[in-house]
């Protein structure tokens, strides 16, 4: 099975970038990367990182954590049918997504992240999950032409597929948005695009930060 060992941030400011996400996620993040870029971009970029927790209070710990750190608020903690998560948006204009399946808590709150999870917003569903099913990666869950996830190894990303209007939505911005998408994607795939023009590169094992 291919699966994504990192992704790649590209970002304007890369100082102020490694001290935000050194600071959320620690500096020895085993899944992100950060690199230097000024490609031109506005609004939504179609995409959002999800970090899976155990519980709510550390849903609550991750969120106070960044918006202490300079993100920005999208959408606060709730509870909701499938659990319990906010969203907030890194000063670069990254968004992520921190949430639990879990209702409430069952142990002492840390920061701890169960899961690395990169949702993909994707003009065909089903196009996009064949493309990726082509080059190796294996179908998790379906459900038709609105969420496809695939399975992953333990220690790797996750990847998963929204339409790109029901992603913003779910995070809390307009799906409008042009230019780069600021992210690529290392793995076990050969270097490629894929049909919305999210890059693939071979994998990479630099630092946290690198300007590579």
């Amino acid at each position: 099975m291919n699966s994504i060992d990192t992704v790649t941030l590209e970002v304007a400011d890369l100082p102020a970038a490694t001290r935000f996400y050194s600071t959320v996620l620690g500096p020895d993040s085993p899944h992100l990367r950060l690199r230097a870029a000024g490609d031109p971009t506005t609004g939504f970029r179609g995409f959002a990182l999800s970090l899976v927790v155990s519980q709510p209070g550390n849903v609550d710990a991750l969120v106070d954590e960044a918006l202490a750190a300079g993100a920005t608020a999208l959408k606060a903690p709730s509870k909701s049918l499938w659990g319990y998560g906010g969203v907030v948006q890194a000063p670069d204009g990254t968004i992520l997504k921190i949430a639990t399946a879990a209702k409430k808590d069952t142990g002492p709150v840390t920061r701890d992240i169960d899961e690395f999870v990169l949702l993909l917003g994707v003009d065909d569903v089903k196009a996009t999950k064949q493309f990726y099913a082509d080059r190796g990666l294996s179908v998790g869950k379906s459900f038709g032409s609105k969420y496809v996830e695939f399975a992953s190894a333990p220690g790797h990303v996750k990847l998963a597929l929204y339409k790109r209007r029901g992603l913003a939505k779910d995070v809390g911005v307009s799906a409008e948005g042009t230019g780069s998408h600021r992210l690529v994607l290392s793995g076990a795939a050969s270097p490629c695009r894929d049909l919305d023009d999210f890059v693939w590169q071979a994998s990479s094992h630099a630092p946290l930060a690198t300007t590579a």
